[in-house]
């Protein structure tokens, strides 16, 4: 910088970006001037390196907090949200982890851990037929809209549930493994005990509001940390981004799998109850984590806060 005739400029830029009066700027520029260049060429060049040192200094400690303020500032009131290591179970970042909080269709991943768990044992495969009844066919999008006395095989089932987040779809698989939505509800809310997600209350296997739906954030990465251990060979479900269902091919919605690198699923839900939720799951530099965020005000943000949080 002092050889190029720059050091007065850059120490007048240093000292404005540190908030400095310019008076007191310009004064130490010129004492600077006033001194002989043969005599004092070390001294300047030393000290345009401490002042460049600071300066590049400041400029990464600034890009750190921006990051660390960007995830915190602005949060809506409902806002809940946690991110756990998937080894260790340390918790890494929390905000209203045990607040009560509504799923939305995050209870999907409930309804796919009961139909993992079918699989599994041996009750259901992959091939079986979903039929799809007249109170399925008669759910609110998102759906896949297969009609009253047509059926779905497991396989596509649970695509259509990880990527589209088919209503229609989730109360088909209720009424095959529950019989009814109602009493595959209270097995889904009996599996959450066992897995010590005791504050979640399951009332249907879609997510539409019900004001006695509940959960928090704390119990949804419970959730998901127990889809990632449990269920290895299904976990790859999660990941997909698109889906073909009656030759319609289907994109989802979990925008976070582009923006993270290591990104691996795994599931979203919005009601205008719930706000924008999102469970997601990512291995970076041997590390597996697992983050929830619930109550954002839009997908965008949503998806941009949890692309800082698994950073």
């Amino acid at each position: 910088l002092c050889h190029s005739g720059l050091a007065h400029g850059a120490f007048d830029a240093l000292t404005a970006s540190w908030g400095l009066d310019i008076k007191e700027s310009a004064l130490a520029s010129a004492l600077l001037s006033a001194l002989p260049r043969q005599r004092f060429s070390a001294l300047r060049s030393t000290f345009s390196v401490i002042m460049l040192t600071l300066f590049l200094a400041a400029c990464q400690t600034s890009d750190v907090l921006d990051a660390k303020q960007r995830a915190e500032i602005a949060l809506p009131d409902r806002f809940a949200a946690l991110v756990v290591d998937g080894r260790s179970g340390r918790i890494l970042y929390s905000a209203n982890q045990d607040a009560s909080r509504y799923p939305a269709s995050l209870t999907k991943m409930m309804t796919l851990y009961l139909l993992f768990e079918a699989i599994e044992s041996g009750r259901v495969s992959k091939t079986s037929l979903i039929p799809i009844s007249a109170n399925a066919a008669g759910q609110p999008p998102s759906k896949i809209g297969l009609k009253a006395g047509q059926s779905i095989d497991v396989d596509t089932a649970i695509r259509a549930l990880s990527v589209k987040s088919a209503n229609d779809i989730a109360v088909a698989v209720a009424e095959y493994l529950g019989g009814t939505e109602a009493q595959f509800a209270m097995q889904m809310t009996a599996k959450a005990r066992v897995l010590g997600m005791n504050s979640t209350t399951f009332r249907n296997a879609s997510g539409l509001h019900d004001p006695g739906q509940v959960t928090t954030a704390m119990d949804m990465a419970r959730l998901g940390l127990s889809l990632r251990k449990n269920f290895p060979n299904q976990f790859g479900y999660f990941s997909l981004k698109q889906v073909n269902v009656a030759g319609k091919q289907v994109t989802g919605h979990n925008k976070v799998l582009d923006m993270v690198a290591g990104a691996n699923g795994i599931k979203t839900g919005y009601t205008r109850a719930s706000g924008f939720n999102l469970v997601s799951s990512a291995a970076r530099n041997g590390r597996l984590v697992v983050a929830v965020i619930m109550g954002e005000d839009s997908a965008r943000e949503r998806d941009q806060r949890m692309a800082l949080l698994l950073r």
